[in-house]
């Protein structure tokens, strides 16, 4: 991601579901738009690790519409869960109606004397956004369901998934928002 300042920084969201989520949205996030395309979602889903070979998968129109509405839907649980509300009975209808296709399916492959994984060959569109609400779903069922946050900056609204032990993560990026926080602290410390 890029801040508002232009400079580039990463957000380890810790769900594969939340990844989605920051791939761009409706009003504001707009901007952030990064599924324009079939191929997009394609890219994307080998970039997160859900398909090994982009152009092993087939993704459509109907696929990419798919992939908007179940971010929105994502968009809006994560949103409610940072603010320690349950998320609606339709996002949940919806998000278990996108888990019931089969995950995109691992193979092991021998490739020049080496085994390595290939997930996904020939997987469309349904089985990789299944992947992702599986990933919801298991998050949302496990030990880290009330570990959605909102980063603590008051400047930033970025949501991740606290998986550290003691559950004490506070910023989004340590290396933006942590650090911004720091300098700021350590400036009121120097004035006073």
């Amino acid at each position: 991601m890029r801040s508002s300042e232009g400079m580039p920084f990463s957000v380890v969201t810790g769900a594969l579901w939340l990844d989605l989520v920051y791939t761009g949205g409706e009003g504001d996030r707009s901007c952030w738009e990064a599924l324009h395309t079939p191929t997009d979602v394609a890219a994307w889903a080998h970039s997160s690790g859900v398909v090994s070979d982009p152009s092993a998968v087939r993704i459509d129109e109907a696929d990419l519409r798919a992939a908007h509405r179940l971010r929105e839907t994502l968009w809006d649980m994560a949103n409610r869960l940072a603010d320690g509300k349950l998320p609606t009975s339709d996002a949940v209808a919806h998000l278990n109606a996108v888990a019931q296709r089969a995950d995109p399916v691992p193979q092991l492959v021998l490739r020049s004397g080496v085994l390595e994984l290939d997930r996904g060959r020939n997987a469309d569109g349904a089985q990789v956004l299944s992947a992702i609400a599986r990933d919801a779903i298991a998050l949302l069922s496990g030990p880290h369901a009330d570990r959605v946050k909102r980063c603590a900056a008051t400047d930033c609204a970025l949501l991740f998934v606290d998986t550290s032990r003691p559950g004490a993560r506070r910023w989004c990026a340590m290396s933006r928002c942590g650090n911004r926080d720091k300098a700021r602290t350590r400036r009121r410390f120097e004035k006073g």
